[in-house]
């Protein structure tokens, strides 16, 4: 499967940076943010090809927090199946993934089904409202997760059940938490640099 996607071609031999966006964005979203954060990388961006009232997404939901499981199944397939497309053209070693909200839904259910695809994970603010399978490949993988404390739409709950689980999993979790909801703040990007700085 191909999506619609913004592409920057990074320098020889530099990571692959992959951003996907929040339900309602576009490629666009975080695409110059990838550049920011990691300067020189291939940054690849792919649009979501499901519309929800006009909202692109990565992925169908019958209601606010209630995923159409099947097509979710289908649809991390097909974006695990892109990001390796992907990774393969780009000759990368090493592969950042960076996804908020939908975006970082689609993302974690990729390192899920297929954790050799991407090495480090930025997920703002993710919502997993199911027990994920196990994933012992996960062992060594870097993740990020932020989140709001009084974030209505991802119950921090949720978030603190994801973190627990990627960590039984074996992946190393930093987790940064702001005061506020669903918004995405500076803090979080800050994160986000200092993640990838480590």
């Amino acid at each position: 499967m191909t999506y619609d996607a913004a592409r920057t071609r990074g320098a020889p031999g530099a990571p692959l940076f992959l951003t996907f966006h929040g339900t309602g964005g576009t490629e666009r979203q975080f695409h110059g943010l990838a550049g920011q954060l990691r300067p020189g990388a291939h940054v690849v961006s792919p649009r979501g090809d499901v519309s929800e009232s006009g909202a692109l997404r990565y992925f169908r939901r019958t209601a606010e927090g209630v995923y159409d499981m099947d097509d979710l199944g289908r649809r991390t397939e097909a974006m695990a199946d892109f990001i390796a497309a992907e990774r393969a053209a780009a000759g990368a070693d090493r592969v950042i993934g960076l996804g908020y909200s939908n975006g970082a839904n689609i993302l974690a259910s990729v390192a899920f089904a297929r954790p050799e695809l991407v090495d480090d994970l930025i997920l703002f603010h993710p919502l997993i409202p199911f027990d994920p399978p196990p994933a012992p490949g996960l062992t060594g993988r870097r993740i990020l997760v932020t989140a709001g404390e009084r974030d209505p739409i991802c119950p921090p709950g949720l978030t603190r059940a994801l973190i627990a689980r990627l960590r039984s999993g074996g992946a190393i979790v930093d987790a940064h938490w702001h005061p506020g909801g669903h918004e995405l703040v500076p803090s979080e990007i800050a994160a986000a640099r200092a993640f990838l700085e480590a």
